[in-house]
């Protein structure tokens, strides 16, 4: 009986690397890769645009550091999850390791594009330059 199941074991893996042409336990280290550095890169981009409410500007009257408890953990959770997400469809319709990471990388690029033009941090005005001065 044990015999059986670990061919079946074995055939479903054989089966999965002939499909992609990948190792199973290559191309999960390859989603996790791509996941890695859609956590870093999606950050790197925020940061600067939210950089204004976390230091609040003059003497800190438009901070904001709900950027850092609401928005940062969403940044950070949808640029692991949508070169992961794209990798795992990519992988299972293309059969191509290469071709998967050129649209997982692609769409973490359209990704945080749409991010740059979608998400601006709120910005109050400064208080006592209005008109008049």
């Amino acid at each position: 009986m044990h015999h059986a199941a670990a061919s079946i074991t074995g055939m479903g893996e054989r089966t999965a690397e002939r499909a992609t042409g990948m190792n199973p336990k290559t191309e999960g280290g390859a989603g996790c890769l791509l996941a890695g550095l859609g956590a870093t890169a999606a950050p790197l981009v925020w940061a600067p645009r939210a950089a204004v409410s976390i230091d609040g500007g003059f003497e800190g009257h438009a901070r904001d550091l709900s950027v850092l408890f609401i928005d940062l953990p969403l940044i950070v959770l949808g640029g692991a999850l949508v070169p992961l997400f794209s990798w795992a469809l990519a992988t299972r319709w293309v059969h191509r390791p290469w071709v998967a990471a050129l649209v997982a990388l692609a769409t973490l690029a359209l990704a945080v594009w749409g991010l740059t033009e979608w998400w601006t941090p709120r910005r109050r005005p400064d208080p006592g330059y209005g008109p008049g001065i």
